[in-house]
């Protein structure tokens, strides 16, 4: 398979799959790369819904639609294969790791934060070039009460870490914008981590 290339398989497939953990396809997708990025993308969009049901679902605007729309899109583009990043390996190695493998992690990392839904997230440099400057640049969503200045501080702090254990990309940049604030949530004695956290 060519990892720049989608593997063909359809997110209404994998989203069966996910639901209930069986599928005729199974070993392809628990070693596709391509699937596994999908996978997270839609673990994190059924997260996202979960507490906007929370939020009282029934009574969202078409704007708050359209928000999960752009979601979907989103997912559906960032979780192709996207550029080829070399790694460094012995003489007889070819190694490398997926762009959309990347912005997956970056996803991941987001979901661990209380208070944040990561939406567009992009790698903006030569990624097919070692040590060439990568910027991050990355769409939020957040939840109101979380003051944004720390939020994104942490964020950032979050994604460089990650970055720089899982990755040998050169980033120079995270960039955090905030897109969308989505009220607190009302009689959620849990509330959410993360909250305040610098």
């Amino acid at each position: 398979m060519n990892p720049t290339h989608d593997c063909g398989r359809r997110i209404e497939a994998l989203s069966d799959y996910l639901d209930s953990g069986t599928s005729p396809d199974a070993e392809h997708i628990d070693y596709c790369p391509q699937c596994q990025a999908q996978l997270a993308g839609l673990r994190s969009l059924s997260a996202a819904a979960l507490l906007m049901m929370d939020d009282d679902v029934a009574s969202a605007t078409a704007d708050d639609t359209g928000w999960l729309d752009g979601i979907m899109a989103n997912l559906r583009l960032e979780s192709r294969a996207g550029r080829t990043i070399p790694l460094r390996g012995g003489e007889l190695d070819e190694l490398s790791e997926t762009e959309g493998a990347v912005i997956a992690l970056v996803r991941t990392v987001g979901d661990s934060l209380g208070g944040v839904l990561i939406g567009r997230c992009q790698l903006e440099g030569d990624v097919s070039v070692p040590g060439e400057p990568v910027e991050v640049k990355i769409n939020v969503s957040a939840r109101y009460g979380h003051p944004l200045p720390e939020l994104a501080q942490t964020l950032r702090d979050a994604v460089f870490a990650e970055l720089l254990v899982e990755t040998e990309l050169n980033v120079t940049a995270v960039h955090v914008a905030f897109t969308d604030i989505r009220p607190p949530v009302i009689g959620n004695g849990s509330g959410e981590s993360g909250k305040g956290r610098s």
